[in-house]
């Protein structure tokens, strides 16, 4: 019988934890050859998560550096990729989101000729800025991809308006597939910081800020405003893990190192991340995964952010997208904390982003494609969703 060789293509943390549980299904599949490919554009925070799902990549191309720019990346993927898909061959090529490595592989997999299939696609803040680069990666994958994997009905709604209406697939998102293998009610903290905090005794918030529209003056009224929430609420407390960014490290650390009740730790593993969302009683981010994740633990966000390219959760009321004006973060984080109502009409309101099954919908959506295997209740989940 012959194989569909698909290659997967990811380079960043936020990439691994979204194609892991897609490659496991690819694997378990006897008509397909799954092979995996990894930039590393993050390297450790990476080899955390293929460590955690048991994934070896079959190529890595290690292209992380010291101070590495847009550029850099995307030149050293394209000419590292060129090898890789001459020795492997593949039958299509599979990306991820938003990233630089994403764009990259897709380019790269278009100049041989070779067809893209794009995960997480459709998603559109219509501001090519904003988020940066990601906005603008995300469309010129759209135009170079033959097939569309869309987490949901709005994404479709989104390439269709672009002049994309041919193998489009609405499937969920794979982030809820991840959760399952992730979140576990006895877990264990890695992180020594977070075995030493006691969830019981305080409500948590659980704090990421991270963005580059959000470096200097967005990011110190960020922490100011956290100030300001543990003065207010003394049943509170920030858990916030700091991106490795030394500007972000600079800001946060400046403004927040000694206020009471405000633990500064270390980026964190996928699991340690996952379980600490699950013990939070809040999340303020300006994370774009995290909005995804969040609802699926029945944990109300707050977006920091003037727009986001996820507005569903914002529509099924999980989400409120709050900015970064100092004032109206702690206005809107205040009424969360001080009204359960309010609290418990975000926190129950429905996940609109799947049933964690996007990843095999992904993978009959490619055996319908190649092999003609029909679909088993394929329509049934677009109405659904």
């Amino acid at each position: 019988m012959k194989q569909l060789k698909v290659l997967s293509v990811f380079g960043t943390r936020p990439e691994a934890i979204k194609m892991a549980p897609l490659i496991k299904k690819l694997d378990q599949q006897p008509q397909i050859k799954s092979n995996v490919c990894v930039t590393a554009q993050h390297r450790e925070m990476l080899d955390q998560v293929l460590k955690i799902f048991s994934i070896t990549p079959d190529y890595d191309l290690n292209i992380m550096k010291e101070k590495q720019t847009l550029n850099t990346i995307t030149t050293e993927i394209l000419v590292g990729l060129e090898k890789v898909l001459d020795e492997s061959k593949p039958d299509v090529v599979l990306v991820h989101g938003d990233t630089s490595t994403t764009l990259a592989a897709a380019l790269a997999a278009f100049y041989k000729k070779i067809p893209v299939g794009h995960i997480e696609a459709g998603l559109r803040t219509n501001d090519k800025y904003s988020p940066y680069p990601e906005e603008m990666n995300r469309t010129l994958v759209s135009n170079i991809a033959d097939l569309h994997f869309a987490p949901t009905p709005k994404n479709k709604e989104n390439l269709y308006k672009e002049g994309i209406k041919t193998n489009v697939y609405v499937t969920g998102n794979t982030v809820i597939d991840a959760l399952q293998h992730t979140v576990d009610k006895k877990y264990n903290f890695n992180n020594k910081k977070l075995r030493d905090i006691n969830f019981s005794q305080k409500r948590s918030l659980l704090l990421t800020a991270h963005r580059r529209e959000n470096l200097g003056k967005p990011l110190t009224n960020i922490c100011n405003a956290v100030n300001k929430l543990v003065r207010e609420f003394f049943d509170i407390q920030f858990i916030i893990p700091v991106h490795l960014n030394p500007a972000v490290q600079r800001t946060i650390g400046s403004i927040l190192r000694e206020t009471p009740r405000v633990h500064l730790i270390d980026p964190l593993d996928v699991q340690d991340m996952h379980n600490l969302m699950d013990r939070s009683y809040l999340i303020m981010t300006d994370s774009g995964g995290l909005q995804e994740e969040a609802p699926s633990l029945g944990k109300p966000v707050l977006v920091l952010r003037e727009e986001t390219e996820r507005p569903e959760a914002v529509e099924a009321g999980t989400v409120r997208l709050i900015g970064h004006n100092e004032r109206k973060v702690c206005e809107v984080a205040s009424d969360i904390l001080s009204n359960i109502n309010k609290y418990n009409a975000m926190s129950k309101s429905i996940n609109p982003y799947g049933d964690g099954q996007a990843s095999q919908r992904i993978v009959q959506a490619l055996l319908d494609r190649y092999f003609n295997n029909k679909i088993n209740n394929f329509k049934d989940y677009i109405r659904a969703i």
